[in-house]
């Protein structure tokens, strides 16, 4: 069995779509640590952009939503994220169709299982995610998202506070997106020590407050509070901390 090991991104994931199709047992993953079988043959794939151009192109003629589809559930946290695009992929190629509605298909389960993850998350930090006022007057929102959302919260949040500065930080994968007011950009960073802006901190402790006020001790809503926010969030919120 052939092991193609790609980098992470999608142009190494593409190339190596390119290299393992014809391959009668092979498996793709961007996980360098996986567990080998005694048979194995590592591969170390060598990003082509050739290559990722020519798969693109090739799933796009059939279906015009199946390579964003598939940069989606690259993004994901899943292990077998790439296996999984891949058997996709070559399910395209062989039915020379769309088949993202194709619901009886184990392939097309697993893949719109991963996607639906990736875009739920992505949906709900929109209305999830909580921003502090720094010292310097720049908005700050730290999160710990399953997957790698950050450029897809951006443009969102660009539009929503065109005129202010603001970053939102993937504290997990050690990411920020910063907007300056125009323009927005992704970068590595390392940890981060914000100092909060007076108003903030002013109006942290009256959001306690109310909070505590409109809180009933001897009749818990958690399991509400769960409906509506999952506890993973919690962290952030200043009212639980």
């Amino acid at each position: 069995m052939k092991i193609f090991i790609c980098d992470g991104t999608c142009d190494s994931f593409f190339s190596a779509v390119f290299d393992a199709y014809f391959q009668t047992d092979c498996i793709i993953t961007s996980d360098s640590e996986v567990q080998l079988a005694l048979d194995s043959q590592i591969v170390k794939v060598e990003t082509d952009l050739e290559k990722s151009r020519r798969i693109q192109r090739g799933i796009q003629r059939y279906d015009v939503e199946g390579v964003p589809d598939v940069v989606s559930v690259l993004r994901s946290c899943d292990g077998l994220k790439e296996q999984i695009a891949f058997e996709y992929i070559k399910l395209v190629f062989e039915r020379k169709a769309a088949i993202k509605k194709a619901y009886n298909l184990p392939q097309v389960i697993e893949f719109n299982d991963i996607l639906y993850k990736v875009t739920g998350e992505t949906h709900r930090m929109k209305g999830f995610l909580r921003f502090m006022e720094s010292s310097s007057g720049a908005l700050y929102a730290p999160y710990s998202p399953d997957n790698d959302i950050t450029d897809l919260l951006m443009p969102h949040f660009a539009e929503r506070f065109a005129s202010e500065k603001f970053v939102i930080h993937d504290l997990k994968r050690k990411l920020a997106g910063m907007y300056d007011g125009h323009s927005w950009v992704i970068a590595h960073v390392g940890e981060a020590e914000v100092y909060l802006s007076e108003y903030e901190k002013t109006f942290e402790t009256l959001w306690k407050c109310y909070y505590n006020a409109v809180n009933i001790k001897s009749r818990p809503h958690e399991k509400q509070m769960k409906g509506y926010m999952p506890v993973r969030y919690w962290k952030f919120l200043p009212e639980k901390n």
